[in-house]
C-alpha cells in the first residue's frame, strides 16, 4: 500500500472540519433554544472561521449541558425551598400593607417567579467604601460563635485574603463551623495551600463548578459571582467587594467604588437558604438545614455595626426587601426580570450604577421607551475598565440610548464595581448582578430588591456624588471618539450576541 499523499490529508481534515461545522450548527439551531440574534451569530463564527470558531465556541458558547448539568440542582433547590416556605412563609403576609400598593404586582412577581419570599424585619447598613466594609466583615467575623458561611467569587490570597483567612482559621479551631464556598474561576489562581490553612484547623472549603485544567479550561460560563456572608444566622452580607487588595483601592485601577449591604433580620435566612443550596450543590459534605428551618429568629438582638474606630454606623431600620437569585439553573432570568420591571414602575427617574453595560434587546428597550417617556434615565459606567475590551462593549450601547434620552456618565475617581439600581425614591436594588446578559443568564447571582425610602435615600445621595465626580458622554462627544474606540466599538457589538 502506498502512502497517503499530504494534499489527501489535508482533503480529509478540511472534510472532517466541514462536517464538524455543520453538525454542531445542526446542535445549536435545534439543541440549545437559543434566541435568534445569537444562534445566528454563532453560526457565521462557525461556519466563517470554522477551527478558531469551534475554540470560542468551547470557551464561551457552550450552553448544551446547562439543562442537564444544573437540573438536578434546579429540582433540589425547588424542594428545599418550597419546605422552608411552608414552615415560615404565612402567604397573606407577603405583601406588607407598608409597601406602597402600586409595587405588589412586582413583588408577587418576584415571589412566584424566584420565589423571593418579601420580609419586613430588617436592619441594614449600607458600604459603599471597602475598607468600612471589611472591617465590619472581619468586627462580626471574630464575634462568631456559631457558624460562618462565606461565598466569594473571588478571594485572593494577598493581604486582605490572609487577614480575613486567620480570622477563619482562629474561629475553626474554636470549635465554630466555617464554610467557604470559591469560585472555580474567579480563585483559579490562588494556591490550593492557602485555603488547605481552613481545612487543616477544622473549617470546609469547596470550588464551586471546578475547572478541568485552571489555565486552559473551557468552563468559562456559568460561573459562581455571588458574594454572600451568613454568621450564625444573624448578620448576612451581600454585594459587589469580593476579597482582595484591589478593593480596598490598592490595585492599577485605583480607588474601588463598590456597593454593598449587611443586614440584620428576616432576610438573613433568605441569604442563609441560599449558601446551603449552592454548598449542597458543591460538596458531597451536605447541610442538614431541618434546625435552620424551624430557627426562632424573632429573638434576635440587633448587633450594633461598628466603624475601624469604634463608632456606630449609620443602619437602617424596619426595611422591605426580597432576595433575589438567577442563574443558569433558573426557569427565568429573574434579576433581569425585576430590573425590567422596576424601569417600567419608575414614575419619575431610574439611577443605574454597573461596571459593564452589555444589553439584551428587552432591557435595551425598556431603557429607551422610559427615557422617551419623560423619565429621568441616568447611568454610571467606568472610564477605565477592568477587562479587555469592556470599554469598546459599553460604547457600543451607549450609542444607541442617547438619541431617546438617556443619560451616560464615565465615573473617574477610579473603578465602578457598584451594581445598583434605583427607581423613584422608595423601590432600588443592590446585589452581584451587573447590567449585562452574562448577568442575567450565564451566572449564578444575588440581589436584594429594596422598598426602602431611607436605602433609597442613601443610594442616591451617592449616585449624585458618583455623576459629580463623573463626565456625561454627550452625543457630540460620543460623535468625536476616535477611530480605535470606533473599531473596538463595532468588534464588540457584533460579538455581545455570543456572549
Amino acid at each position: 500500500m502506498g502512502e497517503i499523499s499530504p494534499e489527501l490529508v489535508w482533503s480529509y481534515v478540511i472534510q472532517v472540519i466541514f462536517w464538524g461545522n455543520i453538525l454542531l450548527g445542526t446542535v445549536l439551531v435545534f439543541a440549545e433554544h437559543r434566541n435568534p440574534s445569537s444562534t445566528w451569530a454563532w453560526l457565521l463564527v462557525l461556519y466563517f472561521i470554522p477551527v478558531l470558531g469551534f475554540l470560542l465556541y468551547l470557551f464561551f458558547g457552550q450552553d448544551l449541558r446547562k439543562r442537564h448539568l444544573f437540573k438536578a440542582k434546579q429540582q433540589e433547590d425547588q424542594t428545599a425551598i418550597a419546605r422552608y416556605q411552608a414552615e415560615n412563609i404565612d402567604e397573606g403576609k407577603t405583601v406588607s400593607d407598608r409597601v406602597k400598593k402600586r409595587y405588589y404586582d412586582m413583588i408577587r412577581m418576584l415571589l412566584q417567579s424566584a420565589s423571593a419570599v418579601v420580609t419586613d424585619r430588617n436592619e441594614v447598613d449600607l458600604f459603599s467604601d471597602g475598607t468600612d466594609k471589611f472591617e465590619a466583615l472581619i468586627t462580626d467575623l471574630k464575634a462568631a460563635d456559631s457558624y460562618i458561611w462565606m461565598q466569594y467569587y473571588i478571594f485572593h490570597n494577598d493581604e486582605l485574603g490572609k487577614r480575613i483567612m486567620d480570622v477563619l482559621v482562629e474561629k475553626a479551631k474554636q470549635g465554630v463551623d466555617v464554610r467557604l464556598i470559591t469560585d472555580g474561576m474567579g480563585s483559579r489562581r490562588e494556591p490550593r495551600r492557602f485555603f488547605r490553612r481552613l481545612e487543616k484547623a477544622g473549617g470546609h472549603v469547596v470550588v464551586f463548578y471546578k475547572l478541568l485544567l485552571p489555565w486552559i479550561s473551557v468552563r468559562i460560563n456559568f460561573r459562581n459571582h455571588r458574594k454572600n456572608v451568613v454568621i450564625d444566622g444573624k448578620i448576612g452580607y451581600v454585594g459587589g467587594f469580593n476579597v482582595g487588595d484591589e478593593y480596598l483601592g490598592k490595585g492599577k485601577l485605583g480607588y474601588w467604588r463598590d456597593t454593598h449591604l449587611r443586614v440584620q433580620g428576616d432576610a438573613v435566612a433568605e441569604l442563609a437558604m441560599r449558601f446551603v443550596l449552592d454548598w449542597n450543590y458543591a460538596s458531597p459534605d451536605k447541610i442538614d438545614s431541618a434546625d435552620f428551618y424551624h430557627r426562632d429568629r424573632s429573638k434576635d438582638e440587633v448587633i450594633p455595626c461598628l466603624h475601624q474606630d469604634g463608632k456606630l454606623h449609620a443602619h437602617h431600620q424596619n426595611v422591605i426587601m426580597q432576595i433575589v437569585s438567577s442563574g443558569p439553573d433558573s426557569e427565568y432570568q429573574n434579576i433581569r426580570n425585576g430590573y425590567i420591571k422596576m424601569i417600567n414602575e419608575a414614575e419619575h427617574h431610574v439611577f443605574i450604577e454597573s461596571p459593564y453595560l452589555v444589553l439584551d434587546e428587552a432591557v435595551m428597550e425598556t431603557l429607551k421607551v422610559a427615557a422617551l417617556s419623560g423619565i429621568d434615565v441616568r447611568i454610571i459606567i467606568p472610564t477605565k475598565p477592568d477587562h479587555l475590551g469592556i470599554d469598546g462593549a459599553n460604547m457600543s450601547f451607549v450609542g444607541e440610548l442617547l438619541p431617546a434620552g438617556v443619560r451616560i456618565f464615565r465615573y473617574k475617581d477610579g473603578f465602578v464595581h457598584s451594581k445598583t439600581i434605583l427607581a423613584d425614591d422608595q423601590l432600588c436594588a443592590v446585589g452581584t448582578a451587573n447590567m449585562d446578559v452574562r448577568s442575567f443568564k450565564l451566572d449564578f447571582e444575588v440581589s436584594a430588591f429594596i422598598y426602602d425610602n431611607g436605602i433609597n435615600a442613601e443610594l442616591t445621595r451617592e449616585f449624585i456624588k458618583d455623576q459629580a465626580a463623573s463626565e456625561e458622554i454627550t452625543w457630540e462627544i460620543y460623535q468625536n471618539r476616535s477611530l480605535w474606540m470606533r473599531f473596538k466599538q463595532s468588534l464588540m457589538r457584533l460579538i455581545s450576541p455570543l456572549l
